[in-house]
């Protein structure tokens, strides 16, 4: 098979008009956080319909600054969902915090509610809901759990731009959210990411903190308006967004909605095209929600099916489908096992998932026949590999 006959799980969308931006860029002398960086935190607080968002390099970042902001320290808990990527807990554990893994919902991919509050001590200070593949969490159910609590919410909406929770936009709804701009993510900067906040004090120390604890205005010191003098009021972190990255993403969030569109028609397409096929269990998308469609996650029947998760996605690869997995449970990678004590068990409804979810390609990209293949092989591969049901008349 040609390269040209692979279908990738994720392409990214770059236009003319987002080569001719960053063009513009490199061309102004201008490279590092600047301007554009300001210009693009400006749009996106008004998409989202925020006071406030924070430029930096990685949707990671975000979250540092969210766990830096409300103050967490050594020895305190964050509950955080398995079913995520390890940036998630990673940044936790980087505060010198204690990781608490909480299951997913039976039928779902997003965090239990009960389940997280069922894992509260009294030193658990925060909880990270992830919305997976662009489908909401529960935030009411979170909300009430944290504020009977006490809890600090930090929503990781790497997956949800643009998503709502009954008609409020992912962004507006807890004191902290961070967003991703990585490659595959549905506006893409390459890498970079965004932390939004209607709290002053929140979004003051996260500016401060992206570029290493100084003046938030000293990256004027090179321009004709700024000083050389600044002061360095923490040991901050090297999380700045340059003018290179908001460049693109200002070309990117112009395009969103029509980017979600897109993403909204392939998703019906693949429910059409699947609502038969019956060793595949399709998402989900409750009533109250607007997903945003960076993930098309199936489930599959393995009592019904010769072959397993695995062997299903290599069976795709050879017909030139790419996909992906999200996610392997975090409390199963060795080193949350090591450092947390996590064991297999300890998240049964995520890993009774995890071993039966393929991720199909969704994104602009993509073609209405692109689309249509991609769901053919699946209904070809599921059809091929059912099992063959034997009946025996009794008494034979």
């Amino acid at each position: 098979m040609s390269g040209s006959d692979f279908i990738p799980f994720h392409r990214p969308s770059i236009g003319e008009d987002d080569i001719a931006a960053v063009a513009e860029v490199l061309r102004s002398g201008w490279l590092t956080m600047g301007p554009k960086t300001r210009e693009f935190e400006q749009a996106f607080a008004q998409y989202i319909g925020c006071k406030h968002a924070v430029a930096v390099n990685s949707g990671t970042a975000a979250l540092h600054l969210a766990l830096d902001a409300i103050g967490l320290q050594p020895g305190d808990e964050v509950i955080v969902p398995t079913n995520t990527f390890t940036a998630t807990a990673a940044v936790v554990a980087h505060m010198g915090t204690k990781v608490v893994f909480a299951d997913t919902l039976p039928n779902g991919f997003n965090v239990d509610p009960a389940d997280a509050a069922a894992r509260v001590s009294p030193r658990t200070r925060a909880i990270i809901p992830v919305h997976v593949g662009g489908e909401p969490c529960r935030m009411d159910e979170l909300g009430a759990v944290s504020a009977k609590l006490g809890l600090a919410v930090i929503e990781d909406a790497a997956h949800a731009l643009p998503a709502e929770y009954k008609g409020r936009r992912i962004g507006t709804i807890s004191p902290l959210t961070a967003f991703s701009f990585y490659a595959t993510k549905t506006i893409t900067t390459g890498e970079g990411g965004m932390l939004t906040t209607d709290n002053e004090a929140y979004a003051r120390r996260a500016q401060m903190m992206r570029l290493h604890g100084i003046s938030h205005d000293a990256w004027k010191r090179y321009t004709k308006e700024g000083s050389w003098y600044y002061e360095v009021h923490e040991a901050g972190f090297k999380y700045n967004m340059t003018d290179i990255q908001a460049a693109l993403g200002l070309c990117q969030l112009k395009r969103a909605d029509e980017f979600h569109r897109v993403r909204c028609s392939y998703a019906a397409l693949y429910r059409e095209l699947l609502a038969d096929a019956d060793q595949v269990e399709l998402p989900e998308v409750p009533p109250d929600v607007t997903h945003a469609w960076h993930l098309f996650i199936i489930r599959l029947r393995l009592e019904e099916l010769r072959i397993n998760r695995n062997e299903f996605i290599e069976e795709l690869r050879k017909a030139g489908i790419g996909t992906s997995v999200h996610f392997i449970p975090l409390h199963l990678q060795p080193y949350y096992a090591r450092m947390f004590g996590c064991r297999r068990g300890d998240c049964p409804n995520a890993e009774r998932t995890y071993e039966r979810v393929i991720s199909l390609p969704i994104y602009p990209a993509m073609s209405v026949e692109d689309v249509e293949r991609v769901a053919a092989s699946v209904r070809r591969i599921a059809e091929a590999s059912r099992k063959v049901q034997v009946s025996v008349a009794a008494g034979v």
